[in-house]
């Protein structure tokens, strides 16, 4: 996965993982346990009112688990400013509207976030995305099937993580059933694959994932590897935040007829895709996200499973949870031209997973295949619910730890 360090040696070194994001649509799920009552904007996605309560924190040294500083291998290779950026730019004025009010909102939010120095990392962080967004226009970049995190000579993973951590609000952040998240990695170091079903939030969801994860499981969080829908890795002010993971490459079937021309191509382009995800499975130990909108496909599950179960090494199916969407909501409609504009916020955020549940003890109760999928999705989506109104209740309910129940033990593993 590029020059990043080595893994302990009781884990295999090509350990892989990998986070498969279906972005045809994105859930944030209601706040009651039917989950469809939420009106919907133009994309398709589910917004729910907004209710963020903000809590400015003390100023410290510290940013949740992690001493927040600017890493010099992540900054530029000059010293311009973001308006010399621009200037320079072929995006025009649109782009540079964007920049301002992105400026202007993240500097707001890192300042609530209580870090000392927010003027000095907003301008880092802008800085270093418009370099990156303008270095891309000179020079495009192309994804393959299969891509792996650019790590050097500019480390666009820690860049990512250095640009998301600033606007989660790890004081009322959770991870639930952290000894289930023990269990897959130990099941990952005797070669299984892992398959997580999970709803889908923001485009944040990767770096959220992984923070909240880095203390105690940083191995799994580096190594995940994601699918990418076509915007996030055409769209230049995507582009630098994908290039940080590994990701497979696909092209969402929403879409795949939007330009007819390039119907077959995308087409041909998913099965490349398909190709080097088996490949994966049967190669290294994995483990596969899979993010629905609800209701969830029992058809998309079904293949997912199959493909799990055709890989040649045991695989576990796992339901996970993720709330996060209050710190980077989608807009409310989809612009196809660069620079739309997006509301971020100082947040606290959540994600938890289930035990393991198996297809062959469902589908011995039910008997008939088809009602066995049915069955099988439904179970996952269940427990996607509960896990999701356990962390609702912690960070919108201000219930914190005490919102566990026996099914859901939050924690928070950077304490």
């Amino acid at each position: 996965m590029g020059n990043r360090e080595l893994l302990p040696t009781a884990v295999p070194a090509v350990m892989g993982v990998v986070l498969i994001l279906l972005q045809e649509n994105q859930w944030e799920g209601d706040r009651d346990p039917s989950l469809g009552k939420s009106e919907r904007s133009d994309r398709g996605r589910e917004i729910l009112p907004r209710e963020n309560q903000r809590q400015s924190i003390a100023l410290s040294g510290k940013f949740g688990c992690q001493p927040y500083k600017i890493d010099s291998r992540i900054g530029r290779e000059d010293k311009s400013s973001p308006e010399a950026v621009i200037e320079k730019s072929r995006l025009g004025d649109r782009l540079g509207e964007a920049r301002d009010e992105a400026r202007l909102g993240r500097l707001a939010v890192v300042f609530e976030s209580g870090i000392p120095n927010a003027n000095e990392i907003v301008l880092s962080n802008m800085t270093v995305v418009l370099d990156r967004v303008f270095k891309d226009v000179e020079d495009p970049f192309d994804f393959s099937p299969y891509h792996r995190a650019i790590r050097e000579p500019f480390d666009y993973y820690m860049f990512v993580k250095r640009y998301i951590r600033p606007l989660i609000d790890f004081r009322s952040s959770y991870v639930g059933n952290i000894s289930i998240f023990r269990e897959m990695e130990e099941k990952l170091q005797q070669g299984h694959n892992i398959v997580l079903i999970s709803n889908h939030q923001t485009e944040a969801d990767p770096a959220v994932i992984e923070l909240l994860l880095e203390t105690r499981h940083p191995h799994i969080a580096e190594n995940m590897t994601f699918v990418a829908g076509d915007r996030v890795i055409t769209d230049p002010l995507c582009k630098p935040f994908s290039m940080g993971r590994n990701l497979l490459c696909v092209y969402s079937k929403k879409h795949m007829n939007d330009v007819p021309e390039l119907a077959e191509m995308k087409r041909k382009a998913n099965t490349r895709s398909l190709k080097e995800m088996a490949l994966l499975l049967s190669n290294v130990p994995s483990i596969l996200i899979k993010e629905f909108q609800a209701p969830f496909d029992a058809a998309s599950v079904d293949n997912m499973r199959r493909l799990t179960e055709h890989a040649g090494v045991p695989g576990h199916i796992y339901p996970l949870a993720i709330l996060c969407y209050d710190i980077m909501p989608p807009p409310p409609q989809v612009e196809k031209e660069i620079g739309e504009s997006r509301v971020i916020s100082f947040h606290g955020t959540g994600v938890s997973v289930a035990p393991a549940i198996s297809f062959h003890e469902i589908d011995a109760a039910c008997g008939d295949p088809e009602e066995s999928k049915m069955a099988y999705t439904q179970a996952l989506y269940d427990s996607i619910v509960e896990q999701y109104n356990v962390l609702n209740c912690a960070i919108h309910g201000k219930k914190g730890l005490e919102a566990s129940v026996p099914t859901v033990s939050l924690s928070q593993p950077w304490n």
